[in-house]
């Protein structure tokens, strides 16, 4: 999930997995896979960036899981 801003200041969270495309019209527009848009202040760069973000936060290995496999591979 991703934080943005509409133009009128509210913040909302989106999931970054829905989204199609992003475009500068010149406002940033973003197209979801249903269809729907949303006009934000964030740029296009900035939009990527927390996708990026988000999408590392989730297939990023715990530091949990980290120590299992190391465990594994000493045995």
């Amino acid at each position: 999930m991703i934080t943005l801003t509409r133009f009128n200041g509210e913040q909302f969270v989106l999931n970054g997995d829905l989204i199609e495309t992003v475009e500068t019209t010149p406002d940033t527009v973003i197209k979801l896979i249903n269809n729907h848009r949303y006009v934000v202040r964030e740029s296009v760069k900035d939009v990527v960036d927390l996708v990026v973000a988000y999408r590392n936060r989730i297939w990023r290995p715990s530091s949990y899981s980290e120590g299992i496999n190391v465990q594994q591979q000493e045995e």
